[in-house]
C-alpha cells in the first residue's frame, strides 16, 4: 500500500520523499487545485509508461505537462502572443495550452502521445513546489483508473490506486474540484478542447476573442478528457431528471426537490444555495458517494449550463455516455 505523507505538516518530507520516488521512474499522486495527479517525470518513457499502465489508459490519450514557472515552460514549448498572454494572466492556475513543442525539448514523446504538441499547466499550490524541487516537468493526468471518476482528495486515490502506488501526498481536498480547461490557439483563434476550472468567459473578457467550442466532443484527441465515455461510475447515469425512481440515487442542485426522492438510495446536493463553483468542488465527490451507495443509477438535476456549469455539464454528458 501507498504511504500517505500531509504536506500540511510536513511538508520538507513530503517533498525530499516525493523526489526520491519520482528519481526512481515511479509515480506519484500529488494534490493540485483541480483535482489529484498522478505524476510521473515527463522526459523517461520508463516513467510515463509507468502512469498508463497505473491507469489503464489508453496511449492515444495525451498527458498534460505541469511546469513549474515559465521558465520551465518555455523550456519545452512555442508560445504565440495570445497564448503567453493567457499564460501571464492565469497561470498559476486551472488553464492548460496546447502548445507547440519544441525540437530541443526533453519531454518524451510518449507524454504527447506522438503530436507535434504538448499540454502544459503550471499549478497552483503544493505541487509546484514539487516540480520546482524536482526541476523536470511532471506528466500528470487525474489519479485514477482511466474513464473513472476523478479524485478530488488523497482518500479518492488510496481507495482507487493505493495497493499500486508507493506515495501519496495528501492537501485535504481540492479546491476546484474539476479539471484545467484546456486551450489551443490557432492561427488567432481561440479554441476551447476541455472546459473546466477557469470559466471561458475569462478568457474572452482578457482577450476580446471568442472561444470556439468544438463541434463534436471526441471526434480528433487533441488533448486529455476529449473521450466520448469519461468520468463515469460505476452506475448508470440520468441526466435531467424531473423525478427520482425507486432505488436511484439522487445528485441535485440549488435545493431544488425532485418527486419521488424519498425513494432514493442517497439524495446528494451540489449546492444547495445555487453556488457553481461549490457545485464544482463537491461534483466527483458525490458522485463517488452516490455510486458506493449501491444505486444502479445516478440521477443528476438540471444543472444550468453557463459559466462553471459548461464543465460541470461535459463531465456528465461523458460521465452518461454509453462505455466500452
Amino acid at each position: 500500500m501507498a504511504e500517505v505523507i500531509d504536506t500540511r505538516s510536513e511538508p520538507d518530507r513530503a517533498i525530499e520523499t516525493a523526489c526520491a520516488v519520482l528519481s526512481e521512474g515511479e509515480p506519484v499522486a500529488i494534490p493540485t487545485e483541480t483535482v489529484y495527479g498522478l505524476a510521473a517525470d515527463a522526459t523517461s518513457a520508463d516513467a510515463i509508461s509507468r502512469i498508463y499502465e497505473m491507469k489503464g489508459r489508453p496511449r492515444f490519450n495525451p498527458l498534460i505537462c505541469h511546469v513549474s514557472d515559465m521558465g520551465m515552460a518555455e523550456a519545452h514549448v512555442i508560445f504565440d502572443p495570445i497564448s503567453r498572454r493567457l499564460a501571464e494572466a492565469f497561470w498559476p492556475g486551472p488553464l492548460t495550452l496546447i502548445l507547440t513543442q519544441r525540437p530541443e525539448s526533453t519531454v518524451h514523446a510518449l507524454a504527447s502521445a506522438g503530436l507535434d504538441t504538448l499540454g502544459i499547466r503550471m499549478p497552483e499550490g503544493f505541487s509546484r513546489r514539487v516540480i520546482a524541487h524536482f526541476g523536470r516537468p511532471l506528466a500528470a493526468p487525474s489519479a485514477n483508473t482511466s474513464g473513472k471518476i476523478s479524485p478530488t482528495s488523497a482518500v479518492h486515490v488510496e481507495a482507487d490506486l493505493g495497493s499500486k502506488l508507493k506515495l501519496i501526498l495528501d492537501a485535504g481536498p481540492a479546491e476546484i474540484g474539476l479539471e484545467s480547461t484546456i486551450i489551443k490557439v490557432d492561427d488567432g483563434r481561440i479554441r476551447l478542447l476541455r472546459p473546466g476550472g477557469l470559466d471561458v468567459t475569462e478568457i474572452e473578457a482578457l482577450t476580446g476573442l471568442p472561444v470556439e467550442r468544438p463541434e463534436t466532443a471526441g471526434a480528433t484527441i487533441e488533448a486529455p478528457g476529449m473521450l466520448a465515455s469519461h468520468y463515469a461510475p460505476w452506475a448508470a447515469v440520468r441526466l435531467n431528471a424531473e423525478d427520482v425512481r425507486q432505488g436511484e440515487a439522487l445528485i441535485r442542485f440549488g435545493g431544488k426537490v425532485l418527486p419521488g426522492e424519498s425513494s432514493a438510495a442517497i439524495v446528494l446536493d451540489l449546492s444547495p444555495a445555487g453556488n457553481l463553483r461549490e457545485a464544482a468542488a463537491n461534483l466527483f465527490d458525490y458522485m463517488k458517494k452516490a455510486d458506493a451507495s449501491g444505486a444502479r443509477t445516478i440521477a443528476f438535476g438540471p444543472i444550468p449550463s453557463e459559466g462553471l456549469g459548461e464543465a460541470i455539464v461535459d463531465r456528465l454528458e461523458r460521465a452518461a455516455a454509453p462505455r466500452v
